[in-house]
């Protein structure tokens, strides 16, 4: 509703399941504005992943990265670190003796954990679990060793001790998970995941109407009831300008494709 009135149309959500439809129905879409793909950062981490029928990259034009959702490094209680720096030393005397939960194979969480692990050159093993919930549920009952969770899943469990916080994954400290430092300052330089999530056109959408969209999404976006509202389930508001949110599209892709080599991921 807040952004139909600007607009003067009437906005219809289609909600469709994550993957290759959405973007199929965009990427073929009129480009005149009326038809919009919202996606997560999934959208652009399938062809690294496996074969899809369009490039998100020359088929879609990106109108902004609206949110960011970060995971923080969460351990049980039983593993002997308290810090980035002393969980890599651990995982690097112990190589194959901890594990890590994750939901789906090549979800943000599951590429996070892999490239800590490529850019910390350790190995530590994952356990699938069907979902990020049953992952939390496994390592609160010492199945696995840590995992890379939202900061809402964990907070509580946080509180009352079952699960030790080290470190959150975004670039900068965070008030989802307060006090606690970045991966990338407490031993991994340079390390930064997320889980993105951005509104997208087809690519031949005139100029004037990507600049038009992009003012009017942020506008809303940058609501305080809406940041209080994505706030409350674990997601910050980013609302980048276009230029920006495909090079930041450009430089995932780029590094993310080293560790998904390496780890050797592949999906259906």
């Amino acid at each position: 509703r807040a952004i139909s009135g600007p607009l003067g149309q009437q906005v219809i959500v289609d909600n469709r399941p994550t993957g290759i439809v959405p973007g199929e129905i965009v990427v073929k879409a009129p480009p005149d504005g009326y038809t919009l793909l919202f996606h997560a950062s999934s959208l652009w981490m399938m062809p690294l992943l496996h074969k899809v029928p369009f490039d998100p990259v020359k088929d879609l034009a990106p109108v902004t990265l609206a949110t960011s959702t970060p995971y923080v490094v969460v351990v049980h209680p039983s593993v002997q670190a308290h810090t980035i720096k002393e969980l890599i030393a651990l995982a690097k005397a112990k190589p194959g003796a901890l594990n890590y939960g994750s939901g789906a194979s090549g979800a943000a969480s599951h590429l996070a954990a892999e490239q800590f692990k490529y850019m910390a050159q350790v190995n530590i093993v994952r356990v699938p679990y069907k979902g990020q919930g049953p992952a939390v549920l496994g390592l609160l009952g010492g199945e696995v060793q840590m995992s890379f969770a939202s900061a809402p899943s964990v907070a509580g469990h946080i509180k009352s001790g079952k699960l030790r916080a080290l470190a959150i994954t975004t670039p900068k400290p965070s008030q989802l998970a307060p006090n606690l430092p970045t991966v990338a300052e407490s031993g991994l330089p340079g390390y930064e995941s997320s889980a993105s999530a951005g509104m997208f056109a087809p690519v031949k959408t005139p100029a004037r109407l990507i600049t038009l969209l992009h003012s009017e999404i942020v506008k809303v976006l940058n609501k305080q009831e809406v940041k209080e509202l994505l706030f409350r389930d674990g997601t910050e508001v980013v609302g980048s300008s276009p230029q920006a949110f495909a090079a930041a599209i450009n430089a995932e892709m780029a590094s993310m494709n080293k560790v998904i080599k390496a780890a050797g991921i592949r999906t259906e």
